[in-house]
């Protein structure tokens, strides 16, 4: 099966730049944030509501839970919200206000004013990527990049795979990148120790 690509920091940039100088850029940042930075799939992030990410009060939670219907595998799940992610949903809900006041509404609103279809937001990641100059990169590459940044930094796999929303740890470390140079960083992490 092939890979999302995971994408360069160069390629992060051009993406960020096309987002910013295109209609609805708040809204844009939100999506591949929600995907980034919470791994979340195209299909979830369809499903979402805006009482699901939002208090009444317009503050974004520092938690979000996926009833069921609104996860690949059909089952309730918890996504921790980090302060990267907070900080876009937060100028989402800034820019968007009266917007952000209707919980039953979908998150994401489209140039229609409907909701997103995972379809749609499929087309939204490919466009942007399109945009950017970037092959390989799909709606999945945000939560590819975010699963293996974790392992990147050290996270235990068990904790990556609960992160994920992960049955089965194979699956999880599928997702995980890993490279030559990746390789070569471990085996110096024994060089270092004294015998």
């Amino acid at each position: 099966m092939k890979q999302a690509k995971l994408l360069t920091q160069a390629e992060q940039k051009r993406v960020n730049a096309l987002i910013n100088a295109h209609r609805y850029s708040a809204r844009n940042h939100a999506i591949f944030a929600i995907s980034f930075f919470a791994g979340l799939r195209a299909c979830e992030i369809a499903a979402l509501k805006v009482g699901d990410v939002f208090e009444k009060d317009g503050s974004v939670r520092d938690t979000v839970y996926l009833a069921a219907g609104q996860t690949k595998g059909d089952e309730a799940n918890t996504v921790l919200v980090s302060k990267r992610l907070d900080k876009a949903l937060a100028a989402y809900a800034a820019a968007y206000p009266h917007h952000v006041s209707k919980p039953e509404a979908a998150l994401f609103f489209s140039a229609k004013r409907g909701g997103f279809s995972a379809q749609t937001i499929v087309n939204l990641f490919s466009r942007f990527y399109a945009l950017a100059g970037i092959k390989g990169a799909s709606s999945h590459s945000g939560r590819r990049q975010f699963l293996t940044e974790l392992a990147d930094k050290g996270v235990n796999v068990r904790v990556i795979q609960a992160l994920a929303r992960h049955k089965d740890i194979s699956t999880t470390q599928r997702y995980i990148d890993y490279n030559e140079s990746k390789l070569r960083n471990a085996i110096e992490l024994v060089s270092q120790q004294r015998c």
